[in-house]
């Protein structure tokens, strides 16, 4: 199959791209640099120079592909903006074409809010917080896409970890810079976490399925909290698991809007995606593999 992959030299997508193109697929990716396009090339991912910010040429690179997954993620002010209005390019190109065509839309398990000791799945109501809210209804329009030759599919992922970082980069670079592992709050909330090579595997399942205008979640098993994820990052970096818990304001002048998410604790229900892909996490946990995520964190920092 042709899959075209957006933010395929990002974190999330980088993993999809990889592994897609591991699993036999013809995988193009959208890039913005040289060095990115290098790093694509070397793991058998075609590179192409495109852009978000330009809905014509974004289309145009996603023409051939049999399938789009949409992974990109701009980091500025105009982030839902940009994400969008790529998003509708992205799903008009797939309607314009006369044969079938699947478009895979990434979004997270932030959407549901802070579920406490209550697990929560893909009919649970959403309680988003503002930083993300706006892509409840980028998942409307992904979903109502799904007619004719069109498949659509929603994909929320946990909280990730594993390779160059993902949200548990802040506790290795808060315990390796200042002596300890910062959590908002007292870290006794729990997220629903996954590796992102798990995540990959997912994202590989979907595209290869037949299903069609459905949400599925991404996540481990509810595991430690994230005090005891922060101690064995500390732990890792050789700072004696100390951890330091930030009060509100300093979690809000070192997180933004993200600081709110992140005191969520989180229970999020994955057993549709074992379900219907047939897909289970198969790496052990954050705590169990801290040592060797800090490794390849530090690896990919230097």
């Amino acid at each position: 199959m042709r899959v075209f992959v957006t933010g395929a030299s990002g974190y999330v997508g980088s993993a999809v791209a990889a592994a897609l193109a591991r699993a036999g697929h013809e995988v193009s990716g959208l890039v913005r640099s040289l060095a990115a396009a290098r790093r694509l090339a070397a793991v058998e991912v075609i590179p192409v120079s495109g852009d978000m910010n330009e809905p014509d040429g974004l289309r145009a690179a996603a023409r051939d592909a049999d399938a789009i997954v949409h992974c990109a993620a701009e980091w500025s002010a105009r982030f839902h903006e940009v994400d969008r209005l790529a998003t509708s390019a992205l799903l008009e190109e797939v309607a314009a074409a006369d044969r079938p065509r699947l478009f895979v839309y990434t979004s997270g398990v932030w959407l549901y809010g802070d579920t406490g000791g209550r697990a929560v799945d893909e009919t649970s109501p959403l309680a988003p917080p503002g930083v993300v809210a706006p892509r409840v209804e980028v998942e409307r329009m992904v979903l109502a896409a799904n007619r004719g030759r069109v498949r659509t599919l929603v994909l929320r992922p946990g909280c990730l970890y594993g390779g160059r970082g993902g949200l548990t980069a802040t506790w290795f670079a808060s315990a390796v810079r200042q002596g300890a592992a910062r959590v908002v709050g007292d870290g006794g909330n729990r997220w629903a976490m996954v590796h992102v090579d798990d995540v990959a595997a997912a994202y590989c399942a979907a595209v290869e399925s037949a299903l069609g205008g459905d949400v599925l979640n991404v996540t481990e098993p509810a595991g430690a909290t994230v005090r005891e994820c922060a101690a064995a990052a500390s732990r890792a970096a050789r700072r004696d698991g100390a951890v330091v818990s930030l009060a509100p304001e300093e979690a809000a002048a070192a997180f933004g809007p993200a600081a709110v998410p992140l005191a969520f604790s989180q229970v999020v229900d994955s057993s549709k995606a074992e379900r219907l892909l047939g897909w289970r996490p198969r790496h052990a946990g954050f705590v169990a593999e801290a040592a060797r995520c800090f490794a390849a964190w530090q690896a990919a920092a230097s």
